[in-house]
């Protein structure tokens, strides 16, 4: 159990990353605060009292007050951050005692440890902007969605932002080897089939491989091609907290894990060829996406069928449109990815996209 007091109290320094300072004399509260701080990443410090080195209870970024040491820091400077936790789901007197130490939040153990593990973990990471999250998936097969996804996340990298490439598609060959990185080092998908509630950002981050100055999610040459829908949610989650751009190149089936991704979209960016047959298909995926992804646009690939234009297929598909996507020659094994030449014209319009969508807050 959880519950939230509100008052005004002068904010902690913004930006300030580490572990908690944790307050108690009692053992078996503290062993399991330890563990959840571990559980999050974190390296407590743990006093019985307000600690007597100056400056340590107001620069702490979250403090953890044991129930038992609420007495003791009655005269503690009042401060944003402080978690009175306690066991007793009857003690009504907890109320009262958070009040006294000028607690955010009062938190019972155990029903409240998954709110805590998550509020330990984001002042250890460091909660800043999320990452701008763009999804690309093509109007029908073949319509270059990798291709211009690739070319989004290479220029998004050039350009000193912290970027991360996810492969959302287990039948799509694997952008790894697009990019010319299958036999790098780090973790692919079926890596994080188990996981489970919140995953570190900066964890996820390093363990993946890194190709071209970014990092990028991709499925290994195993026959696993799902992964579960609340795994999908926590690595997506936790890469979106590192900031920066995130890049998925997604199926056009919309399945339970690709729905997780959805939702988590800022932009969503359909690759149609301008001929009819291909805008037929693009109406029925962009109908379906937009049931879960409010801002969808279009991305035009020609060459054009007669009667159309770019506009044209734009107004056809009652989406907004970003461009035509310039074509550009598919990267034999082992060339240059796609969007790699700076001065070529995909990575012109992909540094055009980044222009007019821009990324805060993800420099490297």
């Amino acid at each position: 159990m959880a519950g939230a007091i509100t008052h005004d109290r002068p904010p902690t320094a913004e930006g300030r990353q580490g572990g908690p300072l944790i307050v108690t004399e009692d053992v078996d509260l503290l062993d399991d605060l330890l563990r959840l701080c571990a559980a999050a990443g974190a390296r407590p410090e743990v006093h019985h009292g307000i600690p007597e080195r100056r400056g340590s209870w107001e620069a702490a970024p979250l403090v953890l007050v044991g129930d038992d040491a609420a007495p003791r820091v009655r005269g503690a400077a009042r401060r944003r951050g402080v978690v009175l936790v306690g066991r007793d789901q009857d003690d009504s007197g907890v109320w009262r005692r958070a009040v006294e130490i000028g607690a955010d939040h009062v938190l019972v153990l155990p029903d409240g440890e998954q709110w805590l593990v998550d509020r330990i973990a984001d002042v250890a990471e460091g909660v800043g902007r999320p990452a701008l999250t763009v999804g690309v998936l093509g109007g029908r097969g073949g319509a270059g969605a990798s291709t211009l996804a690739c070319a989004l996340a290479l220029t998004s990298a050039r350009e000193g932002k912290r970027t991360l490439l996810v492969d959302a598609d287990p039948l799509g060959g694997g952008l790894d080897v697009l990019l010319g990185g299958e036999a790098s080092e780090g973790l692919r998908w079926p890596a994080f089939a188990a996981s489970r509630g919140r995953v570190g950002g900066g964890a996820l981050e390093e363990s993946l491989p890194e190709l071209h100055a970014l990092r990028v999610l991709s499925w290994d040459r195993s026959d696993a091609v799902t992964i579960p829908p609340q795994a999908v949610r926590a690595v997506l989650a936790a890469a979106r907290r590192r900031g920066g751009a995130v890049i998925v190149d997604l199926p056009r089936r919309i399945d339970e894990g690709v729905a997780e991704i959805l939702a988590q979209l800022d932009i969503g960016l359909v690759v149609v060829p301008a001929d009819l047959r291909s805008i037929a298909a693009a109406g029925r995926v962009a109908s379906a996406v937009g049931m879960v992804l409010r801002d969808l646009r279009v991305v035009v690939r020609g060459p054009y069928a007669p009667g159309l234009d770019d506009r044209e297929v734009a107004r056809l598909l009652d989406l907004p449109l970003v461009g035509e996507v310039p074509a550009e020659p598919f990267p034999l094994d082992g060339g240059p990815p796609p969007g790699s030449m700076p001065r070529g014209p995909l990575a012109r319009f992909c540094a055009a996209f980044w222009q007019r969508v821009p990324v805060e807050g993800g420099d490297v």
